[in-house]
């Protein structure tokens, strides 16, 4: 079978394709930018210059191809017009030239964003109602829209078109050499003291050599129009935090933040905290709780612990540190912050926060 692979150099696109070409498949490749190659580790691939916002390299990518996973996305807040573009507008550029070239079904790498956050005290399904007016984020309304864009355009051109929806990926880079993007960032920056603070909310743990199956398993036994989540185990980012440290040996410390502190995002940018930072605060507090009851049904899907992800990341992150694979933080605001907790900690001012904890009934520090 030739398979088409968009977004095949991003950490989940890399795992996607290994996983295909160890299967045997004939597997083509979309690049943009060919030193990025390298995160495919010299993987027996073809390789296809195209852009997915260009159609006509699109065309010349999907060209005799008998399947295609739509992997390309943007996990960003900026530049807005970039992200949406990717996000919300090139599944279904991708879907119609799909069609146009004869491909059958279309795999496309959605999100648990593209879902919604969870109702209260229940994980989400599949069928959770996304907010009508849009949760606000740009990064879960492109990635909503895409998904939306992607099944109206398959309806519309006759085409199978089947959503996967990963939730927070972790796991080591397929080239093991390299250091991580996007979401493996956040064990890299504990690891190293550089994580300052948290949003005690909820979040879904899974790795990404599973989300690599789903995906396959998906294109193999999902049925057109419906989508999959690909997750793993639910748990407060305090939760995941200590069991970094558990696993790690390392324990720094680090503020831990209500979910009802986005309540004041708007007034922290008015008093100029850097919007990055904000945004990563909107991003993480609401409860992202998902159930992978349906591809675990449907398709077979078997993620595994929780523990064992970390474990792994951990490992993969412990070599890149120890070899001087990481570059320094480039975010001064950042670095400011990460100092003063450790500050705080180590002359005792972060005391009077933990006891105003206990009295709460919940975490304040770690």
């Amino acid at each position: 079978m030739r398979v088409c692979v968009t977004g095949a150099t991003g950490f989940v696109g890399a795992h996607v394709t290994a996983q295909l070409v160890r299967r045997g498949d004939d597997v083509r490749i979309t690049v943009r930018d060919r030193r990025r190659l390298r995160s495919l580790d010299d993987l027996d691939v073809e390789v296809v210059a195209a852009d997915v916002l260009d159609r006509r390299s699109l065309r010349r990518a999907l060209a005799g191809c008998d399947l295609v996973f739509h992997t390309a996305g943007l996990v960003a807040s900026r530049p807005r017009n970039k992200v949406w573009r990717v996000n919300a507008v090139a599944p279904r550029i991708v879907m119609e030239e799909a069609a146009r070239a004869g491909v059958g079904r279309v795999v496309v790498t959605s999100s648990v964003a593209s879902i919604g956050p969870a109702p209260a005290d229940k994980a989400a399904n599949e069928r959770n109602p996304y907010p009508p007016g849009g949760t606000g984020l740009l990064y879960t309304d492109s990635k909503h829209e895409g998904e939306m864009a992607a099944f109206g355009a398959a309806d519309r051109l006759g085409i199978e078109a089947i959503s996967v929806c990963p939730s927070y990926v972790l796991g080591p880079a397929f080239n093991r050499r390299l250091p991580g993007e996007t979401s493996t960032r956040i064990v890299a920056n504990y690891l190293r003291g550089r994580l300052p603070a948290i949003v005690d909310s909820y979040t879904n743990i899974v790795d990404v050599e599973d989300v690599a199956e789903g995906h396959l398993q998906a294109a193999e036994g999902g049925r057109p129009g419906e989508r999959y989540i690909l997750g793993g185990e639910n748990l407060r980012w305090s939760d995941v935090v200590e069991r970094m440290a558990r696993i790690s040996g390392v324990h720094n410390p680090l503020i831990v933040l209500p979910p009802e502190i986005v309540g004041v995002a708007d007034v922290m940018k008015r008093m100029r905290v850097p919007l990055g930072i904000v945004e990563g605060i909107r991003l993480m507090a609401p409860d992202w709780r998902y159930s992978s009851a349906r591809a675990r049904r449907e398709l077979g899907y078997r993620p595994r612990r929780a523990n064992d992800t970390l474990a792994r990341t951990i490992a993969w992150y412990t070599e890149l540190i120890e070899d001087d694979r990481l570059a320094a933080s480039r975010s001064r605001s950042f670095n400011v912050m990460t100092a003063g907790v450790r500050f705080a900690d180590r002359f005792g001012l972060l005391a009077p926060l933990r006891a105003a904890g206990q009295v709460a009934g919940r975490r304040t520090v770690l």
